[in-house]
């Protein structure tokens, strides 16, 4: 998107001076126009009716004479030819003139106007309107920068706490007293984008702390195991317990770091593989997994088979982190069921469950509801994360939801279809 980013005071005010000159424009034009055709219409009265009194007169016995002195005025003239060639009355030399003419008999009556007279004024009317016209838009004018930059005085604001902002003065807000106008829901919105700004960089520092944190106690084991190995005889009876406590914090840092990286990668969009994958195939790969390292705890898979095109690298490590935790949760005697149906599936136990209050907060990152014994099993808090985030990514979700015994972790994942085919990946 490419705002333009005119002047909005100049956008504002030319635009407003414009619509008042197009205003002033037709209403001269319109002025004009009327007055020019009231005065046509007040003329051609006076004519008629000056010809009709000549008639009149006519007819009452009247001499052409005496009616043309009785109804020549100033601006009206009136002429009688008689039937012997004779004009009675004169014609005004000059000016504008304009004329009626009424027969009376063999007599043609003709009324004449002056309207030199009303020219002028019309003239001068229209000079009139167009100095006036002119100096309201020079007061509108200097009217307009002063209203208009008053009007704009809350982006000005805006700017200014975003140049604050900017500068690390942070916790600043502009407070709209009303969030019903423009200008209210455009600051009530930037508001709105300052806290998640800010609680997102809060986060990021939260996390960035507590990974270097996390990090801090494996490196800091493996440099204190390697100082010892180096400086231990040879032939120490020791040094076999110091190999394999460095290669388990080497191992436990790895996963951290793998993870991070995991995250990371959620984060920036990573790009999913895509292809057919038996849910219920792999529920059953990961039971024969937790057989291996657990050959007497009991975790079973049921359901139908499913098919969801996805990674299918990705789901497994989804399922393995959930079958992992739900196995830490409840322990060497306790048992674990994964079941596929055609939302999706889910990872049971019967352990001591996760609280109500913990159901949302357990997925947030390096969140741990028993941190010490998940210290111990080199678990950093992530895999939850990690989980959720890989869901999404496929357009499904992954919920903890409430259970009579135990925890259940529900994964719903969109467009799955029955497997036609027994063994379909």
């Amino acid at each position: 998107m490419n705002l333009r980013t005119v002047s909005l005071r100049r956008r504002v005010a030319v635009s407003v001076l414009l619509v008042l000159f197009l205003v002033l424009v037709a209403l001269v034009i319109s002025v004009d126009r009327t007055f020019a055709g009231q005065s046509s219409k007040d003329v051609d009265g006076v004519l008629v009716s000056s010809g009709n009194r000549a008639v009149e007169m006519l007819k009452n016995g009247r001499r052409p004479a005496e009616v043309v002195g009785a109804l020549s005025k100033r601006n009206i003239h009136v002429t009688i030819d008689l039937p012997n060639g004779t004009k009675v009355g004169s014609v005004p030399d000059g000016g504008e003139l304009e004329s009626r003419v009424r027969n009376f008999g063999r007599n043609k009556i003709t009324v004449y106007a002056d309207t030199e007279v009303i020219s002028q004024a019309q003239h001068r009317l229209r000079k009139l309107l167009l100095i006036l016209g002119l100096g309201a838009i020079a007061v509108t004018g200097v009217l307009i920068v002063v209203v208009v930059r008053r009007a704009l005085a809350p982006l000005d604001a805006m700017t200014s706490l975003a140049q604050a902002i900017a500068a690390g003065h942070r916790g600043g807000r502009l407070n709209p007293s009303r969030t019903d106008t423009e200008l209210g829901r455009t600051a009530a919105a930037f508001d709105g984008m300052l806290d998640s700004l800010e609680g997102s960089e809060q986060r990021t520092r939260r996390f960035v702390a507590d990974a270097a944190h996390e990090l801090r106690t494996p490196i800091t084991g493996v440099q204190a195991v390697a100082e010892a190995l180096v400086q231990a005889p040879v032939d120490s009876p020791d040094r076999d317990q110091m190999s394999f406590l460095l290669v388990r914090e080497a191992r436990r840092a790895g996963r951290l770091v793998d993870d991070l990286l995991a995250l990371a990668q959620l984060d920036a969009g990573y790009e999913m593989q895509r292809e057919s994958v038996d849910l219920l195939a792999l529920a059953e790969a990961e039971v024969a997994r937790t057989r291996f390292v657990a050959p007497d705890f009991d975790i079973a898979a049921e359901g139908v088979p499913v098919a969801v095109v996805g990674d299918g690298q990705r789901l497994a490590q989804v399922l393995a982190n959930l079958v992992d935790n739900a196995r830490q949760a409840t322990g060497p005697s306790g048992t674990v069921r994964i079941r596929v149906d055609l939302t999706g599936f889910t990872v049971s136990d019967n352990g001591p469950g996760v609280p109500e209050a913990e159901r949302e907060r357990i997925f947030d990152r390096l969140v741990r509801l028993d941190d010490a014994r998940d210290r111990r099993s080199g678990g950093s808090g992530l895999g939850l994360a990690i989980a959720r985030g890989v869901v999404r990514a496929h357009g499904g979700d992954l919920t903890c939801e409430r259970s009579a015994e135990g925890a259940v972790f529900r994964v719903v994942l969109p467009a799955i279809n029955p497997v036609a085919q027994p063994g379909l990946v």
